[in-house]
């Protein structure tokens, strides 16, 4: 399958319905294919073939996901780029990946130019162009697409994902399309340029569905979004459910519309799921666990799970068809079972045909659920003693006082590292007594000697905690309850 013909089953049996909500702009399926055409014209007169990439920077709406469809067909792929970067971050990644032609919305398009050697085409370059219709080129393995990590160390990695792999996983949700029954209605609420935007936008339209795209994530405009719409099913990031859940309009919106909501990208703690699903009762519950290199989730919890209620600390089991491997990071060799490791993946989805190392870590119990511990770039290694954030996160959590916490590795000049904590408080309470808490339950090594407040935790665009900015929250003294070794 190429990936500019996912829309096909649609077009073919509900080519009237409404494929795209971008604002108060609404575009059918019938609609989309004259743009997609349209876009493949003007990619076309630019140079663009086989084999080239298009660095693409916009926020959701109809041009960027027709200029996805479009360059796949024409054998080339599309570089999916955060559209907050600077033009100089740009040239960075427009460099990684030999872009020489851009498409931007029109407030990313001076940036955008800035970073691209030659055009970057906008809205009114495509609008009145003929429609391409010349036949759909390009191979299983070809590239369809690139994404990038985050880029936690570094600059962001580019990940090339085929056609090949896009298809097996769209063959993971694949049913026919009843033109007669009610449209369903999703919502992308994660940015386009992310793993779970981008898959999210290609399963709902190869399923037909109406979508709804969020640009950028707001928790009011996304109440607005789900009762004006009736959205029945989204994928939202943690730090995204609890500003949903702590909105003021939340206990006034109608959300009964709402029937599957999955989450990822990040750690969630348990009292948030507990939470969230106490307040959303009718609402089925998903914890999607993976990374961009295994295009999406290689592990889910699912909603039955969570209706066992006794696995919130788990990121689920690993998928169907998935291989799991939990090895010690340094030797690759396994690790007794209940150990912790790094996991070790193999998939069709795979952007790798072997195993894929994931730099996650984590453990997993006799049912085969997964337990995370942290990311092998976040852990801490404090005078020979490792440990991951998530356990020291998940102490100070259970602090009463305590809204939300991160931890991070502080550099120093004896240990290498010591334990730095920022946390969000919703009551009274000092640095000292929260390192005593710690102290009741963890290792005194695992304890935090700094200690920093903020209003909220630092986050990018997705809403993933952005780790590396929480240094500049920590203060420059160390927590005077804790040991000096």
């Amino acid at each position: 399958m190429n990936v500019g013909h996912l829309t096909d089953p649609a077009l073919l049996a509900v080519p009237d319905r409404t494929a795209l909500v971008a604002g108060p702009e609404a575009t059918t399926y019938r609609e989309l294919e004259s743009l997609v055409r349209r876009v493949g014209s003007a990619l076309a007169r630019a140079g663009v073939g086989r084999g080239d990439t298009v660095a693409l920077v916009d926020v959701a709406g109809a041009l960027p996901v027709a200029t996805i469809l479009a360059a796949a067909r024409l054998g080339a792929a599309t570089a999916q780029m955060n559209a907050y970067l600077t033009a100089g971050e740009l040239r960075q990644l427009v460099g990684l990946v030999g872009a020489r032609v851009g498409v931007a919305g029109a407030p990313f398009a001076e940036r955008l130019g800035a970073a691209v050697d030659g055009p970057v085409l906008g809205w009114s370059d495509v609008v009145d162009a003929e429609e391409w219709a010349t036949p759909s080129v390009g191979e299983r393995e070809d590239t369809a697409l690139v994404l990038f990590t985050s880029g936690t160390t570094g600059l962001p990695k580019p990940v090339a994902i085929s056609h090949g792999v896009v298809a097996d996983r769209l063959a993971y949700w694949t049913k026919p399309i009843d033109p007669t029954a009610e449209q369903a209605v999703d919502m992308m609420s994660a940015p386009i340029f992310h793993i779970g935007g981008t898959l999210g936008l290609f399963v709902s339209l190869h399923q037909g569905k109406e979508l709804v795209l969020l640009p950028k994530f707001d928790a009011g405009a996304w109440l607005e979004l789900v009762e004006r719409h009736r959205v029945r099913q989204t994928f939202v990031v943690p730090t995204m459910l609890l500003r949903i859940l702590d909105h003021p309009r939340f206990a006034d919106t109608d959300l009964s519309s709402l029937r599957s909501l999955s989450y990822g990208a990040a750690p969630a703690s348990a009292d948030l799921i507990r939470r969230a699903m106490a307040e959303l009762p009718g609402v089925d519950f998903a914890n999607t666990f993976g990374q961009t290199e295994t295009l999406g989730a290689y592990a889910s919890l699912t909603p039955d799970d969570h209706r066992r209620g006794d696995r919130f600390g788990s990121v689920g089991r690993p998928l169907a068809g998935v291989e799991l491997r939990i090895v010690d990071p340094i030797s690759g060799a396994p690790v007794v079972p209940g150990e912790p490791g790094e996991f070790w993946v193999r998939a069709a989805q795979n952007t790798t045909a072997d195993w894929l190392a994931t730099g996650d870590t984590g453990w997993q119990d006799e049912e085969g659920f997964l337990f995370l511990s942290g990311r092998l770039s976040d852990v801490i290694n404090r005078g020979g003693e490792k440990l991951g954030p998530t356990e020291v996160e998940d102490a100070l959590r259970a602090h009463p006082a305590v809204r939300d916490a991160a931890v991070v590795g502080v550099p120093d000049a004896e240990l290498g590292e010591r334990v730095g904590a920022v946390v969000v408080v919703t009551g009274s309470v000092s640095a000292d007594e929260l390192a005593v808490h710690c102290a009741t339950r963890l290792a005194s090594f695992k304890v935090p000697e700094y200690i920093g407040f903020a209003d909220e935790l630092p986050v990018t665009v997705l809403g993933k905690l952005d780790r590396r900015s929480l240094s500049d929250l920590l203060p420059d003294v160390r927590v005077g309850a804790r040991p000096s070794t």
